[in-house]
């Protein structure tokens, strides 16, 4: 990967703001470096279809085949949940050893809420529903930005970041572009590619001609330019340190084999794996390796899957993708388990919305509301489903239409809420990270007991 100009001016933020915010707004629990944690945040974009990714395996399961007829999956092919009344895709089988040891869990019907809904307040007070229900673009902006009745202009993952003791790497790092959930108000994050290697667009170590090197010889000055006033020390200072960090991530993603490596491998075949949501926690696993040499004391990831918008053909679909996905993260977890930090590192999913109970003609779904979720890692409270799974009734008390689109129980708030209080973000923190907090702690409401 080359640097443009428009990925220069991403780092350009995040190290400029470095430069000059570095001791603001410290929180104490971030700025704690004796435990290491780091939050993986899985974005399956296009809105996946959880209700054929976590199913009921009791009596419920009778109502679920007839509901969802044609891309009902058959009961004795799922990865049972044992100890639970649940079961997963059967495309997630590498995840069963997580099962087993404590490291996989659950979370029921999860979604955008500004409020506890009943449906007759759904009903009778749109000025309560989030905004713009169903739109793929609003509502992944309110999962990352976690404001679900105004404008989102930055993230949560972000947000957290801010508060942050800043380093000369930024330990917010994406590796699936430029996401509103990165985005802070004083901070910024790395992005990485999935594939390739990083350089510096249009640099040449020996440059070929006069003009480059005239360029180069200028950036050089440029970049050291105090006696030029602050707003010019401060963008040369800006450059010179987006450059430093590019050098330093790509030794650690192009080196040519890393302790990690070895367990991205089909569990089958021993073949490495190609997908590239593969490939995007292989580089988080690079980097979380190299945590010690980058200062981080605290690490957030964002990486992410699409292909989840399945109007038609989902059973096939979501064969293809729930297999690379479970490998991808079977393979995660075992090189956090390599490295000694499985109870440090916890990795969990994220969507735009789940999709309708009841199937449309094209062998596939539509555009819903509640869904359900994943959470990985060895610090979780051992093999829990979390929530509610809801009265599938079509039209029922929790359907807000009449084919199975699930007014939420938990709100993300809720879900995300518990992994950031695990991260370390303090409770002063929390309302600055999560905007509508106070909605969601207290009187009978508060974070999914995760963790154990």
């Amino acid at each position: 990967m080359t640097l443009s100009r428009r990925d220069l001016g991403r780092l350009l933020a995040g190290a400029s703001a470095t430069a000059a915010l570095a001791h603001l707004g410290v929180t104490a629990a971030l700025a704690d470096t004796s435990t290491y944690r780091a939050m993986v945040g899985v974005f399956l974009f296009g809105g996946n279809d959880a209700w054929n990714m976590v199913v009921p395996n009791d009596s419920r399961y009778t109502a679920y085949a007839s509901q969802r007829g044609a891309i009902a999956l058959k009961q004795d092919t799922l990865m049972p949940l044992t100890g639970t009344a649940f079961a997963l895709h059967p495309a997630f089988a590498p995840l069963k050893t997580a099962w087993d040891e404590g490291a996989l869990s659950a979370v029921l019907n999860t979604g955008t809420l500004y409020q506890p809904l009943t449906k007759s307040l759904f009903q009778s007070r749109p000025d309560l529903r989030p905004l713009n229900l169903m739109s793929h673009e609003d509502q992944q902006n309110e999962w990352q930005g976690m404001r679900v009745r105004e404008k989102n202009l930055d993230g949560f993952m972000g947000r957290i970041l801010d508060k942050a003791v800043q380093t000369d790497v930024p330990a917010l790092i994406s590796v699936a572009g430029s996401q509103l959930a990165l985005i802070g108000r004083t901070a910024s994050p790395l992005v990485l590619p999935s594939s390739g290697g990083i350089s510096r667009y249009g640099y040449a170590t020996s440059p070929p001609d006069g003009p480059v090197k005239a360029r180069q010889a200028a950036l050089d000055v440029f970049a050291d330019t105090s006696a030029f006033g602050a707003v010019t020390d401060l963008t040369g200072r800006g450059m010179s340190s987006a450059y430093a960090q590019a050098r330093t991530a790509d030794t650690i993603i192009s080196a040519a084999s890393s302790t990690v490596d070895q367990y991205f491998k089909n569990p089958t075949t021993g073949a490495a794996l190609t997908s590239d949501i593969a490939k995007q926690l292989l580089r988080a696993a690079r980097m979380i390796e190299a945590r010690n040499t980058l200062g981080h004391a605290k690490q957030t990831f964002f990486v992410s899957q699409g292909g989840y918008d399945t109007h038609t053909n989902e059973l096939a679909t979501h064969s293809t993708l729930y297999a690379d996905l479970a490998m991808a993260l079977a393979g995660f977890y075992n090189a956090m388990k390599a490295l000694g930090l499985a109870n440090n590192v916890t990795a969990f999913t994220m969507s735009d919305f789940g999709r309708v109970f009841k199937p449309n003609s094209n062998g596939g779904t539509d555009h819903a509301w509640g869904s359900n979720h994943l959470v990985l890692g060895a610090a979780l409270a051992s093999r829990k489903v979390h929530g509610r799974y809801p009265d599938t009734t079509f039209g029922g008390p929790e359907d807000a239409n009449t084919d199975g689109r699930w007014i939420p129980s938990i709100a993300v708030e809720e879900y995300i809420g518990a992994i950031a209080q695990w991260y370390g973000v303090s409770a002063s923190d929390m309302p600055y990270v999560f905007p509508n907090w106070s909605t969601w702690n207290g009187g009978g409401r508060g974070p999914v007991p995760l963790f154990g």
